[in-house]
């Protein structure tokens, strides 16, 4: 069992998507879900930034129970919710199913969803990053606090990415089973708040 962390810098259940019974990282960091060494039961860890005011807390950990190509999870009936409807909720607003190939050129396509450009229009650059990383990662096995992240004991924080890039190997491995061990004697499976960023949307519709 392996570890990846990073830190995160948006929160807005979209990576990771932790709603319905499935948390799923489809899109954003290319780098764990192409990862080469990335094997069924590894753990991704994402903490939060300074630009979040979270440094050095838990937003999400997920163990990785299952992989499939991005075709493959556009037509997979389980995550057909995860479909973005961007008239609905914000749940809805923020699906992270929003990638498909033409079937005649297979090139990709984008649907209209967080990563989309106004109306609707391709965001060729999320595009190219986001199909950049062949695989979704997919868990029941989850924890999402969002904008009630945990603060992280200091003797844990070797665990945690310091820098701009997801860190693997040099996590220490007994450190970080010890961290995860921590985490599952003090909270359930599943989600704890929202995403921290959904405040902003709150606060926009207030003004």
């Amino acid at each position: 069992m392996a570890y990846f962390s990073y830190k995160i810098e948006h929160d807005f259940g979209l990576a990771p998507n932790p709603f319905g019974s499935y948390c799923t990282l489809a899109v954003c960091k290319p780098s764990i879900r192409n990862n080469k060494n990335l094997q069924l039961g590894d753990w991704i860890i994402g903490t939060g930034s300074v630009k979040l005011k979270k440094l050095h807390h838990l937003i999400f950990a997920m163990q990785v129970e299952e992989k499939i190509e991005m075709e493959k999870y556009w037509d997979d009936p389980r995550f057909q919710y995860k479909k973005p409807v961007i008239n609905g909720s914000l749940v809805q607003m923020y699906g992270d199913n929003f990638y498909y190939r033409d079937p005649t050129t297979k090139k990709w396509n984008q649907i209209n969803g967080a990563h989309s450009l106004e109306g609707g229009r391709i965001n060729k650059e999320h595009l190219k990053v986001d199909t950049g990383g062949r695989y979704v990662l997919i868990s029941k096995t989850f924890f999402y606090f969002g904008d009630k992240a945990i603060q992280i004991p200091k003797r844990f924080w070797p665990v945690c990415s310091e820098g701009r890039n997801m860190k693997g190997p040099s996590i220490p491995k007994n450190l970080a089973d010890k961290f995860i061990e921590w985490v599952k004697e003090k909270h359930t499976i599943g989600i704890h708040g929202d995403p921290i960023n959904w405040k902003q949307y709150f606060n926009s519709k207030k003004a």
